[in-house]
């Protein structure tokens, strides 16, 4: 098994947060074939899980049952537009 460690918050880094709520099957395709076409990296937090946000089998080993932490790295909108429908009030 590779363990893959990103430092973030280096000098040229640029981390946005949103929360989101990935509650159906639907939902979770959905989002998974949006942020495969992102040229960017995101992480999906649950908790003290940190899993790769283009992943579906990270994003099942979360808690679903509650909202997600996406962090952006080296995003340049505060959030993408095509995860709005994602997001949590």
């Amino acid at each position: 098994m590779i363990l893959m460690i990103r430092k973030l918050g280096q000098k040229g880094d640029r981390l946005n947060k949103i929360w989101i709520k990935l509650d159906t099957f639907d939902k979770i395709r959905k989002f998974i074939d949006i942020t495969c076409s992102m040229d960017y990296e995101l992480d999906l937090v649950s908790g003290r899980y940190v899993v790769d946000g283009k992943s579906i089998m990270g994003i099942f080993s979360l808690d679903l049952s509650n909202p997600i932490e996406v962090n952006l790295s080296d995003c340049q909108d505060i959030y993408p537009k095509e995860l709005e429908e994602f997001k949590v009030a």
